[in-house]
């Protein structure tokens, strides 16, 4: 199969498809890659490194659109990129479909086949291919949290940590999974008070017994998300529903009696927000304020960290590259029904049952959508 990977151009977006490693694996398959000039020249992955492990590099995203059968990118194709995807091209990226309406109608007049890194499943219900990025949007919602808490940033002028004889800042974490434990791992290495939310006892009681005492852990209503969100310093916002839009669980009521210089870090922000005052923002501009209270949601938190991601990334989707490569794409889901999860967008089908609902539209199963 012939895979493209063409350079990201979402704003301020350095990580890239596949690394050298990953080609040197495709090639050894006896597939061929062509990589859009500079691809990864922003974390150090050079065109010589590239074409070192077999690529062929070529001067646009345009020149790799037209001949790649497969696609492999890291964030939804932005309009452009839409424009250039043939009928049956198959594209393997993130698509956060949810609460994008007009790139879902893009996908579905391309005629294109669209699987979703954050929706591929395994054996355990998890989701593989979102849990590295999800470990690093956790990590870094501490450190950006941090760093918004400080007077230049609108925040309250917190140390997260406190000093001996001052209180440490109160961090919330709504959400207990891949998220939220990555999270409440590095503010409690700061020496926050940590308070993890979560609607499923079994997770509370292994984030119990994962990280002891230090670690307040509290079922998630109604009632415990505002009480615990108006005595928060720094709020991370970690909810997931594969695949869906993510429900809206701060209001804007709550964010009005927030602290002043408080600040909300809206992860979720991907599938729309868990805050009703969250909008997407970029590395460019963080950050904005509502009833004094600063926002951070941007969409493409670990695009900051683009080297560590890509490599974490890669080491997680390598194995269903291959498969889609060496099998082509209806073998390789007939053959995985966690890989079949990620089909989204099938010939002009709308394939995942949540964004067909969070959007109206019509919905027709992978199994029937795919030829046998």
């Amino acid at each position: 199969m012939l895979v493209g990977v063409p350079k990201e151009i979402k704003v301020h977006e350095y990580r890239v498809g596949l690394t050298p490693t990953s080609v040197r694996e495709l090639v050894a398959h006896g597939h061929k890659v062509v990589l859009q000039t500079h691809a990864g020249e922003a974390i150090g992955l050079t065109d010589e490194m590239y074409r070192a492990a077999g690529a062929d590099i070529l001067p646009t995203a345009a020149d790799v659109f037209a001949k790649a059968e497969m696609i492999v990118k890291v964030k939804e194709p932005q309009a452009q990129e839409i424009k250039m995807l043939r009928a049956g091209q198959l594209l393997f990226t993130y698509l956060h479909l949810a609460p994008d309406p007009e790139q879902t109608e893009g996908l579905l007049k391309s005629d294109c086949v669209a699987i979703a890194y954050e929706t591929v499943t395994d054996a355990r219900g998890a989701l593989p291919l979102l849990a590295p990025m999800s470990e690093v949007a956790g990590r870094m919602s501490i450190q950006a949290g941090a760093h918004c808490l400080e007077m230049e940033q609108g925040g309250r002028g917190m140390l997260l940590g406190g000093v001996p004889g001052v209180p440490a800042a109160k961090v919330v974490i709504i959400g207990g999974g891949v998220v939220g434990a990555n999270a409440a791992r590095m503010a409690m290495g700061l020496e926050a008070h940590v308070t993890i939310l979560d609607r499923s006892l079994p997770r509370l009681a292994e984030l119990d017994l994962q990280f002891g005492a230090m670690l307040n852990t509290i079922y998630s209503t109604i009632d415990t998300i505002e009480e615990c969100v108006l005595s928060a310093d720094l709020v991370v916002g970690a909810v997931l529903l594969p695949g869906a839009a993510a429900p809206k669980l701060i209001t804007k009521a709550m964010v009005e009696k927030m602290k002043k210089g408080s600040v909300i870090v809206d992860v979720a922000i991907d599938q729309g927000g868990c805050a009703e005052t969250s909008k997407a923002t970029t590395h460019a501009q963080p950050t904005y304020k509502v009833d004094d209270v600063v926002h951070y949601c941007v969409a493409n938190m670990p695009g900051a960290v683009a080297r560590t991601s890509t490599f974490a990334l890669n080491n997680a989707t390598l194995p269903f590259t291959l498969a889609l490569a060496d099998k082509g794409y209806a073998k390789a889901c007939h053959d995985n029904p966690h890989l079949m999860a990620g089909l989204n967008v099938h010939r002009g089908a709308l394939t995942y049952e949540a964004v067909a609902l969070a959007q109206k539209r019509e919905f027709t199963p992978a199994e029937r959508a795919l030829p046998h």
